[in-house]
C-alpha cells in the first residue's frame, strides 16, 4: 500500500509544476480583488451565523495577523469568536513556532470548553494541518485556503523566499509524507486553479 502511494505522489510530483509567469503575474490582480470583497461585503453578511465555537486563523508564508484581519473580521461578525495565531511574521517552521501554536489551541479549548476549528491560509494552512494532527481530540475542523500540501514543496512559485526566510533549503522524503498525510480531523481544502502561487 505504501509502495503504491510513493509511486502516485511520484507521479503527482511529475505533474504539479510552478504556476506559469502569467498566473504568476496575474496575482497583480489582489488589490483589485480587494476592493471586490469590500464591495461584496454586505451580500457575505448574509452567510449563515455561526455558532460562537473558537477559531484560530493562521497566515501564509511572510503573512501576519495584520494580513488576516479581514478574514478574522469577517468570521467574528459571522458569529464566531475569532483568534489571531499570534507568532509574528510566518517565516515557516521556525524552533518552537508550531509548538506555541498547539499551546495556544489548548489554551483556547480550555477557556471556551469547545473544540477549535483552525483556518489557514498558505503556508498557515500546513500549520493548521500538523496541529491538528498533534491535537486530534481538540481540533473541531481544518479549513486550508492555498495551502501547498499536495505536491512536491518546489511546486511553486515562492520556494525561493521560502529557503530565504526560513533557512531550509531541504525537505526530505520523509517530511514531504507527513505534510501529505491528513489529520484525523473533517477538513475542507479551498484552492483557486489560476493561483500564481501554489499549484
Amino acid at each position: 500500500m505504501d509502495a503504491l502511494r510513493s509511486v502516485e505522489a511520484s507521479g503527482q510530483d511529475q505533474k504539479l509544476k510552478p504556476p506559469s509567469l502569467l498566473l504568476l503575474a496575474l496575482e497583480a490582480r489582489a488589490p483589485w480583488e480587494f476592493g471586490a470583497s469590500l464591495l461584496a461585503f454586505p451580500l457575505l453578511k448574509k452567510v449563515a451565523r455561526g455558532d460562537g465555537h473558537p477559531v484560530m486563523v493562521l497566515p501564509g508564508l511572510m503573512g501576519g495577523d495584520v494580513l488576516t484581519s479581514f478574514l478574522r473580521n469577517f468570521l467574528q461578525g459571522s458569529g464566531y469568536t475569532v483568534y489571531a495565531w499570534e507568532q509574528g511574521w510566518n517565516r515557516g517552521p521556525r524552533n518552537g513556532v508550531l509548538e506555541a501554536c498547539i499551546k495556544r489551541v489548548k489554551g483556547l479549548r480550555e477557556k471556551h470548553g469547545q473544540k477549535v476549528s483552525l483556518v489557514g491560509w498558505s503556508l498557515g494552512g500546513i500549520f493548521a494541518r500538523e496541529i491538528a494532527k498533534a491535537l486530534p481530540n481538540d481540533v473541531r475542523l481544518v479549513i486550508t485556503l492555498g495551502a501547498p500540501f499536495a505536491g512536491h514543496p518546489k511546486a511553486n512559485n515562492v520556494w525561493w523566499l521560502y529557503q530565504a526566510v526560513s533557512g531550509k533549503t531541504v525537505i526530505d522524503d520523509a517530511q514531504i509524507a507527513e505534510i501529505r498525510k491528513p489529520p484525523p480531523v473533517p477538513i475542507t481544502s479551498i484552492f483557486s486553479r489560476s493561483d500564481g502561487i501554489v499549484s
